[in-house]
């Protein structure tokens, strides 16, 4: 009683599990083991009668064989005839051969001397028979055809005989089974009754000091401070607890007494407090006002590119409007979703950007299924992988960047493949970034602010969990792919690097 006292609230929760499991454990244990004796002994009773089943079902295949071939003389008949006497010499082995008193293993004894008997004669008819001798199988079938009938009908008699005293056992192991079978309830009522009554005692120790707790804790929350120090009685985590608490009492009332006098202090520091919060909201208002709007700026880059049309600068138009639908695209409506060929078109905006700003370093390829560009997926889930790949692929290696983004079906999905020949992965980074343990990067001027595990969460979102990414590289230096799959309806199948046709 001392040492479970001083045990903790998880070592008595597990001493409790473990003891009533135990208990559980070795009655199944138990009555498992008694059941498949008694199984056994079922299964012994019903194979003793199908073994002379299958010995009748031989000898009678061996004397059909025999004189099939008689009849006939063919090959396939002598084929059979030998494939019969392989199967009858076989189940004969399974017979009693040793001297004894009890009458079913003599019986069994007698069988096998007959049939060793009928065997020679079968051999010698069917010798008889290929050297053409007719007279003597002729004899010898006559006298094969008694031997059969002999022990075909000590067969039958050792069956009836085993089926009577087999009838004796299995009723015998049904009542006991169905004695076990009470026994068994009986027992499992007794063991739920302690392990019931062993749970409520022992929940009952322990929740005893969690309910005073409470209730001392609910007259201190209703402004009572003047409450007694509750008795400490376990050295667990609920008597930790109870001394905790109490100390904490302790310190609410001498710190009252110290908030009294230092009211008018508060009082001066909420007044700072409004002020400053008065002077952040016009900070904020300020900088508000200063954001420039979206809509403007992409309509001010249509202006520039008509402005450059009209002057006949082709690559400054072209740029411009690249640029332009980069914005219009980035500041549409996040819950509004779009086709699979607008998320392609993006990239091929934000790739054309980059390639003006960087003098074409990036080799961009694609192998897209434009039957699949009017499949609906979210906003934003291609721009972000290909943005990845040139920043932390492709960025800072000293061969050219290649990026490869391929689009196309397997089976009932589709898949979405982007590729790059750049830095590569770890497997530990690969796990980090799909199981969330790496936080998406803070926006800076090259981002768009959307991350990878702002992609995987808005895919599950949008496709009710039957989206999938998932991350392939054989190492650093090696390229990086990333595949997204997510559900659709088709016949064509497509490879994508790094997944196993």
């Amino acid at each position: 009683m001392k040492k479970w006292m001083s045990m903790t609230l998880q070592q008595k929760l597990i001493a409790l599990f473990c003891l009533t499991s135990a208990v559980v454990l070795a009655v199944n244990l138990y009555t498992y083991a008694v059941i498949s004796r008694m199984m056994g002994r079922v299964e012994a009773v019903y194979l003793s009668n199908v073994n002379l089943n299958d010995l009748s079902e031989g000898l009678d295949n061996l004397q059909v064989a025999m004189s099939d071939y008689l009849r006939t003389k063919s090959s396939d008949a002598m084929e059979q005839y030998y494939r019969s006497e392989q199967d009858y010499r076989e189940l004969l082995d399974t017979l009693n051969r040793q001297a004894t008193d009890n009458e079913i293993l003599l019986t069994e004894k007698n069988i096998y001397g007959l049939s060793q008997s009928y065997l020679e004669l079968t051999s010698e008819i069917v010798q008889a028979k290929r050297g053409r001798n007719v007279e003597k199988y002729a004899s010898l079938y006559g006298e094969a055809s008694e031997l059969y009938d002999e022990v075909n009908t000590f067969i039958y008699s050792l069956n009836n005989e085993q089926f009577k005293n087999n009838s004796v056992t299995y009723r015998a192991l049904v009542e006991s089974m169905r004695y076990m079978e009470l026994i068994t309830i009986i027992v499992l009522l007794l063991v739920l009754f302690g392990n019931a009554s062993l749970i409520v005692m022992s929940t009952k120790m322990i929740t005893e000091p969690l309910k005073l707790l409470a209730e001392t804790a609910d007259e201190v929350a209703k402004g009572n401070f003047e409450v007694a120090q509750l008795p400490v009685q376990h050295m667990d985590e609920v008597g930790i607890v109870t001394g905790a608490f109490n100390q904490m009492v302790t310190s609410i009332r001498n710190y009252i007494e110290q908030l009294r006098q230092t009211l008018e202090r508060e009082n001066q520091l909420k007044e700072r407090e409004f002020l400053m919060q008065n002077h952040l909201k016009d900070a904020q208002l300020k900088y508000l006002q200063a954001q420039i709007n979206p809509h403007f700026l992409f309509n001010t880059l249509n202006a520039g590119a008509q402005l450059a049309m009209m002057e006949d600068a082709e690559k400054t138009e072209q740029f411009l409007l690249n640029v332009s639908e980069f914005f219009r695209y980035n500041v549409r409506g996040d819950d509004q979703p779009v086709t699979l060929g607008e998320e392609i078109r993006l990239v091929d905006n934000y790739v054309y950007i980059l390639n003006v700003r960087f003098a074409g370093e990036i080799l961009f390829e694609k192998d897209v299924d434009e039957s699949l560009n009017q499949v609906h997926v979210p906003g934003m889930i291609l721009q972000p992988l290909v943005e990845n790949a040139v920043n932390y692929g492709i960025r800072n290696i000293d061969w050219k960047g290649r990026i490869e983004l391929t689009v196309c079906r397997r089976d009932d999905h589709i898949s979405i493949s982007v590729w790059d020949n750049g830095a590569g992965m770890t497997k530990e980074r690969i796990a980090q970034v799909l199981s969330g343990e790496i936080a998406d990067e803070v926006p800076s001027s090259n981002s768009n602010g959307v991350g990878m595990q702002n992609v995987i969460k808005r895919l599950n979102l949008f496709f009710n969990d039957q989206a999938q990414m998932d991350i392939y590289s054989e190492g650093l230096n090696m390229g990086t792919e990333v595949v997204i799959t997510i559900p659709y309806t088709g016949e064509e199948e497509c490879h994508v690097p790094g997944i196993v046709s």
